[in-house]
């Protein structure tokens, strides 16, 4: 049995954490790929998960253990647009993991990506979100995730997080993307990342 390509992941919050975990399974078992994935940074916000990305990088050489086959970095677009995000990270990643890095950078913020697709968020929740399409107000996505939870007679403790894996699950990834620039970008990346990976081990 060939050896599961190690996926380590940089990201601001446990939001993205809760969705880029299932969702980076799902399109490495769409691809019939094993993987493994590492969580390096999950807390602290944006600032923390680009420096431990970079002091990831710096110490490389003297991992205890493998260094990663794909790096997944993924942050918030805070309005300041995905693409000035994702050249944020890519001018953060040194020329030796350049080709093993794939960005996620959510615009403007990771809940978005949770309400990308809204049917199968129905049938995960019982209620059909209606967002504006790109609403760049601290928190507006997530209240609006929070409240299509409620709105679906389900509880949101964790301000609808909880239900990432289902959601996952149950998404319609090319609805979700062509809702989603970014989130397609990431899909597309990824899936590209793989198949090169795994076309040359």
């Amino acid at each position: 049995m060939s050896k599961p390509i190690l996926v380590d992941l940089f990201v601001e919050d446990r939001a993205h954490e809760e969705l880029l975990k299932p969702l980076i399974n799902r399109i490495a078992a769409e691809k019939q790929v094993s993987i493994q994935i590492r969580i390096r940074s999950s807390r602290g916000g944006h600032n923390h998960a680009i420096t431990e990305f970079k002091l990831y990088q710096k110490a490389a050489k003297g991992l205890a253990d493998d260094p990663a086959d794909l790096l997944v970095v993924g942050i918030d677009g805070n309005c300041s647009t995905s693409t000035k995000k994702r050249e944020e990270i890519r001018k953060a990643t040194t020329p030796l993991f350049i080709d093993r890095l794939v960005v996620a950078c959510p615009d403007p913020h990771v809940e978005r990506w949770y309400l990308g697709d809204p049917e199968s968020f129905h049938s995960v929740v019982g209620y059909q979100p209606s967002l504006e399409s790109k609403k760049c107000e601290r928190g507006y996505y997530k209240q609006a995730l929070r409240d299509a939870i409620r709105l679906g007679g389900q509880p949101a403790m964790l301000g609808g997080i909880e239900y990432a894996s289902e959601l996952v699950d149950k998404m319609d990834l090319y609805k979700a993307g062509k809702n989603s620039h970014c989130l397609k970008a990431f899909i597309d990346d990824f899936r590209e990342k793989l198949h090169n990976f795994s076309a040359s081990s």
